[in-house]
């Protein structure tokens, strides 16, 4: 079997086990989310590396939610020296002053992604915003995270300090197809991680319109009137999200 066809059905296989091990966790994720929006309150996300492109994900989204505050460092990111922000991930007290930066009320809520959930931002942000009265979903994967040692002073990984996880059900390593000569290769985590943070959302908007409130929602730039629409959001929430 070529290795693309392969790779489509390992993604098919987790989704699978995703969809029938994560339900509840999901559903759980949901109504804290509908119940975050309906109240004004907001939806931070958060991730280091290749985790911080889901948290970005789903933020400023033709059909995303408008009220998506995505917490963002360039040194923590891929886009400048990509290698440093491995060495950043790992350093006490950056969690802490990032979560600092924003003004997270009760009931909001937090979602972090960490594959391995292991390193010192991740856990000391997750620890953090919760004693700041926000709720902690976490993206991780459990196989993975509980095969390691936190590498953090709390001694704790994310999906011990999290209320809600959501496991991504991916292999340790992240890496999914096997290849002889070189080893694991093509990893799952983003496109599993997307998959589950629409489901989500979208379970969070069905309750949501369930309960008479209609949640605001970017449109397309590049479709008729979306420029508009967006406008008005823009000028809404930019004092409260700064990446607008």
């Amino acid at each position: 079997m070529h290795s693309e066809n392969t790779y489509f059905d390992k993604l098919k296989d987790i989704l699978e086990e995703v969809a029938n091990t994560q339900a509840y966790a999901m559903e759980s994720a949901s109504g804290v989310i509908a119940r975050c929006v309906e109240k004004g309150n907001m939806v931070y996300t958060f991730g280091t590396g290749h985790s911080s492109l889901l948290a970005m994900e789903l933020f400023y989204r033709a059909g995303g939610l408008a009220q998506i505050c995505p917490i963002t460092d360039e040194r923590l990111m891929l886009h400048n020296r990509a290698a440093e922000s491995t060495y950043y991930e790992r350093l006490d007290g950056i969690g802490e002053m990032l979560v600092n930066q924003y003004p997270v009320k009760h009931n909001d809520v937090f979602i972090i992604m960490s594959n391995s959930g292991r390193n010192s931002v991740t856990v000391e942000l997750a620890i953090a915003a919760k004693k700041a009265g926000a709720v902690i979903i976490a993206l991780t994967n459990l196989a993975h995270s509980r095969s390691s040692e936190a590498r953090n002073i709390y001694k704790l990984r994310l999906f011990e300090v999290a209320d809600i996880v959501l496991d991504n059900c991916g292999p340790i390593g992240d890496a999914a197809i096997i290849f002889k000569s070189i080893g694991a290769f093509a990893p799952t985590s983003t496109a599993v991680g997307g998959a589950i943070l629409w489901n989500v959302l979208c379970g969070a908007v069905e309750k949501m319109l369930l309960n008479g409130y209609c949640p605001e929602v970017f449109t397309s730039s590049n479709v008729d009137g979306g420029d508009e629409k967006n406008r008005l959001l823009i000028e809404k929430y930019k004092k409260r999200v700064k990446a607008l």
